[in-house]
């Protein structure tokens, strides 16, 4: 196999497959994230409260959606990465949520309240577009190193490792 196969393999099965399902979690989170900010922002749900406002309506969505993601993560794109300790996992995986929120609340933000774009366009383009982006990056990132990362002694992949090695010293002849 040459360098160039060699390379193409390692970063698909460390970073590509990761990233297309990745990918494909945070698309159905995208679409309940975006349907929920626009129908509260429209008032769906009532009117005249904080959640039928920019700030209030984005972290109804971004609640929501990270809740759906973290099951399609935990068991589809980082499955091999699953921590025993799912409820460390699920903390884990809320701050760096939060943190991802924090990024689209701050481009929505300045946006609406600094820049004073502030029709349903211009709150979606900065925070379902831009600070989508931005949030997405750093989360996958975090995700795929921290919450998930195969250093993780208490990830399944380690689990699977320690059995095997353990299995390998009860079969070997002394």
């Amino acid at each position: 196999m040459s360098r160039l196969q060699s390379l193409i393999s390692y970063l698909y099965e460390r970073i590509i497959r990761y990233a297309l399902k990745f990918g494909v979690v945070g698309l159905a989170g995208f679409f309940i994230d975006v349907g929920i900010f626009n129908a509260l922002r429209l008032g769906a749900f009532g009117a005249d409260h904080f959640f039928q406002q920019p700030l209030g309506a984005k972290i109804v969505s971004v609640t929501i959606a990270t809740i759906v993601t973290w099951f399609g993560n935990r068991y589809w794109t980082f499955r091999e990465h699953r921590r025993e300790n799912f409820v460390l996992e699920l903390i884990e995986f809320g701050a760096i949520a939060v943190v991802g929120m924090g990024i689209s609340l701050l481009c929505l933000y300045i946006s609406h309240y600094v820049l004073g774009f502030n029709t349903l366009l211009a709150d979606n383009i900065s925070s379902n577009v831009i600070g989508l982006f931005v949030a997405t990056a750093f989360r996958f990132l975090m995700y795929r190193y921290w919450v998930y990362g195969p250093h993780r002694s208490d990830g399944l992949a380690a689990r699977n490792r320690r059995d095997a090695e353990g299995a390998d010293r009860t079969t070997t002849p002394v």
